[in-house]
């Protein structure tokens, strides 16, 4: 019995150990924390799967239990002010330094938005309001964060409209003055697919006449910029990687534009382009846009066009011209249309589908004139700034956190 237990008890090591184990790249820091906190994601996403399968639940329904394991009541404390307000039909979460009496000046504002592939997170998880927290307390800034709605109950455009209302109302001279904001030193900010609606704000704004305010600044972490190449070099080299494997960004992608499963199937296989979208093919070349460097073993090879006015021919009108519409991927619009954007900062890792897509704006934006900041890390992987809270707290968090606001400090 003692031998059959210490047998079993091998067994389940040995198990536990091939599951959790995996080619995570040797100069990633912590490897095996992120092997770990990486478990309990493909776990997550495992179980979603059968339950789509099974027809129990959809599979973002499913994932979405990330985003409630997170989530926190936000709350005052001594030095920071929390109210949850409603901006033009939109719930935000609005963050303000406590004044220590007299005369408030001015401050700078941040407005962030929350990553989670435009299915998942919430301006009320954990590492976002910590992270408002830490901007307000180190900068005596205002931090606007957004609770924009979800796909797939809310596919393009409901949630970059969201978040495009929000910085609208936002920029109003009366409501900054209302929350003492300098109208000068304003910034919108996000992860990831945060940062894809922050630069697409950033693009529709800075084309719109009259004396609005303009934003001064935008910070693009890790962004998502493009779905019309999803075999970049990075997705090429990072299609397993943790967090963030190429098969769940794509799902992001085709769940931002339709519940159809035929649009995934075709952006899986990189076929999904129609004549409208293929047209702008070359504002995503990244043979042209990506430094040598980032080439590596990998050949550039145009994205297939399907045949048909609506690419793959089965799913809806609103996908098919959704794929060409720059409100969901920044990196299409001209050159002409980035010349006149506020300075950037933009965050990419090595280990991350979406490093191209970064690199490649950095590139164009540069081009147009725009000044960039492009911290790149090496070492880096998806989701990593978001890693700050125990037992998921990695060291290269805290140096993405530390930049980040530092850059924000000399810049807005």
């Amino acid at each position: 019995m003692r031998l059959g237990s210490i047998v079993l008890i091998v067994a389940l090591c040995s198990f536990t150990a091939y599951y959790i184990y995996e080619p995570v790249p040797e100069e990633i820091e912590e490897r095996w924390k992120l092997m770990l906190t990486n478990s309990f994601f493909r776990s997550l996403s495992h179980l979603a799967d059968l339950c789509e399968l099974l027809g129990l639940k959809d599979y973002m329904d499913v994932m979405y239990f990330i985003t409630l394991a997170e989530r926190v009541v936000p709350v005052s404390d001594e030095h920071v002010k929390v109210t949850e307000e409603t901006f033009d039909g939109v719930e935000v979460v609005l963050y303000q330094p406590k004044q220590k009496g007299g005369d408030a000046e001015l401050m700078r504002a941040v407005i962030y938005l929350h990553g989670g592939g435009w299915c998942l997170g919430s301006a009320r998880m954990s590492p976002y309001d910590l992270l408002a927290r830490k901007i307000v307390t180190e900068l005596d800034a205002v931090v606007l964060s957004v609770e924009y709605r979800l796909a797939p109950a809310h596919h393009f455009p409901v949630p970059y409209e969201d978040v495009y209302r929000v910085v609208k109302h936002f920029l109003q001279k009366g409501v900054l003055a209302k929350y003492s904001v300098d109208p000068g030193r304003v910034a919108v900010s996000g992860d990831s697919a945060g940062g894809n609606l922050a630069a697409a704000v950033s693009q529709q704004l800075q084309k719109e006449p009259g004396e609005q305010v303009r934003l001064k600044a935008q910070a693009l972490i890790y962004p998502v910029l493009q779905a019309l190449d999803l075999n970049t070099p990075s997705y090429q080299q990072n299609q397993d990687m943790p967090i963030l494997p190429r098969t769940l960004m794509v799902r992001f992608w085709s769940e931002y534009f339709t519940s159809d499963k035929a649009l995934f199937r075709a952006m899986m296989a990189n076929t999904h382009n129609n004549a409208e979208s293929s047209s702008l093919l070359k504002f995503v070349d990244w043979s042209a846009f990506l430094p040598e460097t980032y080439h590596k073993k990998y050949n550039y090879t145009a994205p297939a066009v399907a045949g048909g006015a609506e690419g793959a021919g089965v799913w809806t009108d609103g996908p098919s011209r959704s794929l060409a519409d720059p409100r969901a991927s920044p990196l299409l619009v001209p050159d002409s249309a980035l010349r006149s954007l506020p300075k950037a900062y933009v965050l990419t890792c090595e280990y991350d589908v979406l490093r191209d897509d970064g690199i490649m704006y950095v590139t164009r934006l540069r081009s147009a004139g725009v000044e960039v900041t492009h911290e790149h890390y090496d070492t880096g992987f998806h989701g990593g700034l978001m890693f700050t809270v125990w037992p998921t707290d990695f060291l290269i968090a805290r140096r993405m956190t530390n930049n980040y606001i530092n850059w924000l400090e000399k810049n807005l």
